[in-house]
């Protein structure tokens, strides 16, 4: 079980979380409205079509958050490290959810009251200022994803999403595992592909000896042609 009091320091206090712009006041004011949750691996957060329950920002683990379309068929488009908000797009857009997010990890997950972010929070000119600077980079993120997930070729596609995984959780130890151990079905879901297709590719990739698989372990050998795999498209 993941400590709940650690969570809340370190949304607080880490530099890297946007709480981290309120005052001394504004935090103290926040213990007040702020909740804790634990979720195991493969737990819903929220779904799709449900009203935000409040600000959310991942503690610790990893989740996706994906949309679901035609035949049932899931899109992730999007993935969340620790201290990313998530869920915030409804909640700012008095919307319900477009999409559904589900941890891959057991994970912890800070909710504030929608009340405090609306009336008490967004009155911080830093936090505020912060909030519309991340919801225009979630805008380009998600514009240049939509070009490449229907105009790039299935190795460019597959590629890029390799590069997006890496940037996002980094490396193990090693220097060269992702940090992140996605389920073939989760790959194809986020490179745009079909299940069997995203096998054979990264069959090839290793064939290539661009990467090394390990189960769910993925292995990126030669970071320089990845890169250009996924530029070529």
């Amino acid at each position: 079980m993941l400590n709940s009091d650690l969570g809340v320091k370190n949304i607080l206090e880490n530099p890297k979380s946007i709480l981290y712009l309120l005052t001394a006041e504004e935090k103290e004011e926040l213990l007040n409205y702020i909740s804790i949750s634990n979720y195991k691996k493969n737990e819903f957060v929220f779904k799709e079509g449900e009203k935000p329950t409040g600000f959310m920002i991942l503690v610790e683990g990893k989740v996706k958050i994906f949309k679901e379309g035609v035949g049932g068929r899931e899109q992730i488009i999007r993935m969340a490290k620790p201290l990313g908000i998530i869920g915030y797009r409804a909640l700012l857009a008095d919307q319900a959810h477009i999409a559904t997010a589900v941890t891959l990890e057991e994970s912890q997950i800070c909710n504030i009251s929608t009340d405090y972010i609306m009336h008490q929070a967004i009155r911080n000119v830093d936090f505020a200022s912060k909030m519309i600077r991340k919801l225009a980079k979630e805008l380009g993120f998600s514009n240049s994803r939509t070009v490449t997930l229907t105009q790039k070729h299935i190795r460019g596609r597959l590629a890029e999403s390799l590069i997006l995984l890496k940037d996002k959780y980094g490396f193990e130890n090693d220097g060269a595992t992702l940090k992140v151990f996605l389920s073939r079905e989760d790959i194809a879901n986020l490179s745009n592909m079909t299940t069997s297709n995203a096998i054979r590719t990264l069959s090839t990739f290793a064939s290539e000896k661009v990467i090394a698989i390990d189960g769910r372990k993925i292995k990126i050998i030669d970071s320089k042609r990845l890169e250009r795999i996924s530029k070529l498209g």
